[in-house]
C-alpha cells in the first residue's frame, strides 16, 4: 500500500477518548490550513462509531466555522441526538483551541428497499481512456509558495484523470461545469463504512473550483481567497473508493463572495451513488506589487 494512502486510512482512524468524545490526528498536505475534506472523513467516522453496525449514514450537513490548526490534533464531541426505529441522527463539533472550528450533522438508517430512479451519467470518455495528469516541471514548483510546492510536489491518495483539463497556472474561462474521474491509489479492504468516510473526505476536490471556472481564476493566483463554507453529502447506493468514480460538478451560480457548486458521484458502470453540494468564499483582493 502507498504510504500517502496508509496515511490518510489512519488519519480516519480516531482514537476514543470517552463514549462520545474522539480525537484525530490533522495532516500537512500542502494547505495553508486544515483541509476540508479531512475533517468531515473525520467527523463522520466520529458519528459512525455511536451508531449500530446494522446503521449506514445517508445524510451529513457540515458549517466550517473557524481555519483548522494542521499542527494540533482536533476533538470530535458526538451528541446522540436520536435514535428511531429506522433512523439515527448525531451532531458532532470539532474543536481546537477550546474553539469549535465545524458543526456536522449526519443521519444514518437501516437498509430498506423501495421506488429507484436515477438521472444518467454524463457521457464522457472512460478514465481508462484518459492521460494521467502530468505534474508540474520543477521550473512550475518553483514559482509557487512552499506550501503550494508541497501540495502539487507531493503523490496523493487519490489519483484524477479530468475529462476537460485546465491549466491552473494560466486559466482560461470556461462554462462552470467539470467531470473528474478520480479513485484511491491502492486495493482497499471491503468496508462501506470506511469507503464512505473516504469519499467524504474527496467530496472537498473540485466543488469550489468549479465555482471559479466561468471567471479565469485560481486558487494558485495569489488575489485569490477561496475557502469552504459549508458542505452536504448523501449517499445513495453502495461504491467503492478504490474503483473509479465520476465526479460530475456544476455551478448555477456566483455571488456576494460566495460560490455555489453541485456534484453527482457516479460508478463506472453509470450508478448514482452519492450527491454533494458546496457553498465556498471566493473574493479577488488587490493585486499588491
Amino acid at each position: 500500500m502507498s504510504s500517502s494512502v496508509e496515511e490518510l486510512l489512519i488519519l480516519l482512524q480516531l482514537e476514543r477518548l470517552e463514549d462520545n468524545l474522539f480525537r484525530g490526528e490533522s495532516r500537512d498536505i500542502g494547505t495553508r490550513y486544515v483541509f476540508g475534506g479531512q475533517v468531515l472523513g473525520q467527523a463522520l467516522s466520529a458519528a459512525q462509531q455511536t451508531v449500530d453496525a446494522d446503521r449506514a449514514a445517508h445524510s451529513l450537513h457540515a458549517y466550517f466555522l473557524r481555519a483548522g490548526d494542521i499542527e494540533k490534533p482536533i476533538v470530535y464531541n458526538v451528541e446522540r441526538t436520536r435514535d428511531g426505529g429506522s433512523f439515527s441522527v448525531r451532531r458532532v463539533t470539532a474543536i481546537q483551541h477550546g474553539q469549535p472550528i465545524f458543526n456536522f450533522s449526519a443521519s444514518f438508517q437501516v437498509a430498506e428497499s423501495g421506488v429507484e430512479h436515477q438521472v444518467s451519467m454524463p457521457e464522457v470518455p472512460k478514465a481508462d481512456d484518459l492521460e494521467p495528469p502530468q505534474p508540474l516541471s520543477p521550473e512550475e514548483l518553483a514559482k509557487l509558495p512552499p506550501k503550494l510546492q508541497r501540495w502539487f510536489g507531493r503523490s496523493g491518495p487519490f489519483e484524477f484523470r479530468h475529462v476537460y483539463p485546465r491549466d491552473e497556472l494560466n486559466p482560461a474561462k470556461r462554462p462552470p461545469q467539470q467531470q473528474v474521474w478520480f479513485r484511491l491509489t491502492r486495493r482497499i479492504a471491503d468496508d462501506a463504512v470506511l469507503h464512505r468516510a473516504l469519499l467524504a473526505y474527496a467530496s472537498d476536490f473540485h466543488l469550489i473550483g468549479t465555482a471559479m471556472l466561468p471567471h479565469g481564476i485560481s486558487f494558485l493566483q495569489r488575489n485569490v481567497q477561496v475557502a469552504s463554507l459549508d458542505h452536504a453529502l448523501w449517499f445513495h447506493r453502495p461504491f467503492r473508493v478504490d474503483e473509479w468514480l465520476l465526479y460530475a460538478c456544476d455551478s448555477p451560480t456566483a455571488q456576494g463572495g460566495r460560490g455555489l457548486a453541485r456534484g453527482l458521484f457516479y460508478s463506472e458502470d453509470g450508478r448514482l451513488v452519492a450527491s454533494t453540494a458546496q457553498e465556498g468564499l471566493i473574493r479577488l483582493r488587490p493585486e499588491t506589487a
